[in-house]
């Protein structure tokens, strides 16, 4: 019985590049589409009125509620239990240095340039995202998408639109509260487990605290407000195979959104730590 031979080292080598090729295709497929649909929905944005087909209000509305109000709690509590554990880490450390003071501070700063915007951006995309996701993929696989079609009803203005405009709302303020939450975390642990006096925690905390750590914190979040809306409308836009297409496309979703959020967060804090802003 002769040995099986394996394949030429050229032949494997053009494999591998036939692969690459195929993925950077796809991807730059993946990019220029969702671009597209990004312009697609400013121009219902800000074109739509002057044609007479304005935002849905209380479609809008209706997103806000649930993109905010329903997600405050678990922003709250995430946000709320990280401050307190990046309270017991630095401490651990600073009181080596007789600076546990400056646990204050830390904790303050940390959040609201990047703690607080990513952890609350990476909530929502895990629970907005995934929703969006799966009530367009339903509506794709339904057949819905193009019955809005034959009815004369654009489907990013009336699907779309409402979604983003209410997480580029929503997630601003979803970050404001998971700031404070998780400074009330590093506060119980600094006055009622460091014994620092309260005043005095809240004076250092926010001494070093300027503005730019915070405008830093919101612009982020705007920007991961749209990354979240836009790759989970793009795929759930995408979906084909029934129920198993959609549960494909939120994990597809979730995913990417994980991703482009942090390496989002990389290059706007390179900007702002390279660049005077």
């Amino acid at each position: 019985m002769k040995p099986q031979q394996s394949a030429p080292k050229g032949f494997i080598l053009f494999r591998k590049a036939e692969e690459i090729g195929i993925f950077c295709l796809n991807a730059w497929r993946v990019a220029v589409e969702s671009i597209g649909l990004f312009l697609e929905t400013l121009y219902w944005i800000f074109c739509g009125p002057f044609r007479g087909k304005p935002v849905d209000l209380k479609a809008l509305f209706q997103q806000m509620v649930f993109m905010g109000f329903d997600s405050a709690k678990i922003v709250f509590f995430v946000t709320f239990f990280t401050g307190i554990v990046l309270a017991m880490q630095s401490a651990h450390q600073l009181s080596k240095m007789g600076g546990t003071i400056y646990v204050a501070s830390l904790v303050t700063i940390s959040l609201c340039r990047e703690l607080g915007p990513v952890l609350t951006a990476l909530v929502i995309a895990g629970r907005i995202g995934a929703s969006i996701t799966a009530e367009i993929g339903s509506m794709k696989v339904n057949e819905q998408i193009e019955a809005l079609d034959t009815m004369g009803i654009n489907p990013v203005r009336y699907l779309v639109v409402p979604k983003l405009l209410a997480l580029f709302f929503m997630l601003p303020i979803l970050t404001i509260l998971g700031d404070a939450a998780g400074m009330l975390g590093g506060y119980m642990i600094g006055v009622y487990n460091l014994n620092i006096n309260s005043g005095l925690y809240v004076q250092t905390a926010f001494k070093f605290l300027t503005v730019k750590d915070i405008y830093t914190g919101l612009s982020k979040s705007l920007i991961f407000a749209v990354i979240i809306t836009m790759v989970g409308v793009y795929q759930g836009l995408k979906t084909s195979g029934g129920a198993v297409g959609v549960g494909r496309a939120t994990t597809i979703s979730v995913v990417a959104s994980f991703i482009l959020i942090i390496l989002a967060d990389c290059v706007m804090t390179g900007i702002y730590f390279f660049v005077k802003i």
